[in-house]
């Protein structure tokens, strides 16, 4: 085994959260008389956090007051929403039961705000994550390196002992600002086809494949 600690990225990684985001993301817009989006657009905007979900959404013609109340909107909306249709991807749970049996430590570094990471964490996978974290104020989000360098330094593993586990180029991005690994996920919001144009070199398929791959 090479890895003492796995880190996760939330979204479209470990949980399927895209129709509560839809659902909420929607609402806010029609409150402030701007259009609904698709749910394909809405998987596209999703993997740099929750300001810019609602910056993509609202662009080109919104301003930054408009901005701000549809994102008070969206988040009281879905403070209250999260848990509607969200789920854990199949196969998941197991996953880090079998991790923890091998020994690692699990963490979760997502872009989601983060009162959402740890409402979603506690809710799905108790006990599971020796750390969870998303965005905070103060702290640059994902790839910024700095949000794991948090859990490395929290949980005082090095970098070279940890592996990150995502969907997108933000997670690739985010594992080579810190210096550590990282495995693609292909069930997630990008296609195979756009992870590897993005850089992806190690990808895989189903959360079995995966649990070799972090074990290999």
């Amino acid at each position: 085994m090479s890895y003492s600690l796995a880190i996760f990225d939330l979204d479209g990684t470990i949980l399927h959260t895209l129709t509560d985001l839809e659902i909420s993301l929607n609402y806010a817009l029609t409150q402030l008389q701007f259009p609904t989006r698709t749910s394909a657009e809405v998987q596209r905007f999703i993997g740099n956090g929750m300001l810019k979900l609602i910056e993509r959404a609202t662009a080109p013609n919104a301003t930054e007051e408009e901005r701000a109340e549809v994102y008070r909107v969206f988040t009281d909306h879905y403070a209250a929403h999260c848990v509607d249709h969200t789920r854990p991807y199949d196969g998941i749970p197991a996953l880090l039961s079998q991790l923890a049996e091998q020994g690692l430590r699990l963490a979760v570094v997502s872009n989601k705000d983060d009162y959402a990471v740890r409402e979603l964490c506690q809710r799905y996978f108790p006990g599971a994550f020796a750390f969870a974290v998303g965005r905070r104020e103060g702290i640059p989000k994902k790839p910024a390196p700095d949000l794991v360098n948090l859990v490395l330094q929290e949980l005082k593993i090095p970098a070279k002992d940890a592996v990150y586990i995502g969907d997108s180029d933000v997670d690739m991005e985010t594992a080579r600002n810190a210096g550590m690994d990282c495995i693609s996920v292909t069930w997630g919001y990008r296609d195979t086809d756009f992870l590897r144009a993005h850089g992806a070199s190690v990808l895989v398929d189903t959360p079995e494949a995966l649990l070799k791959k972090i074990l290999a």
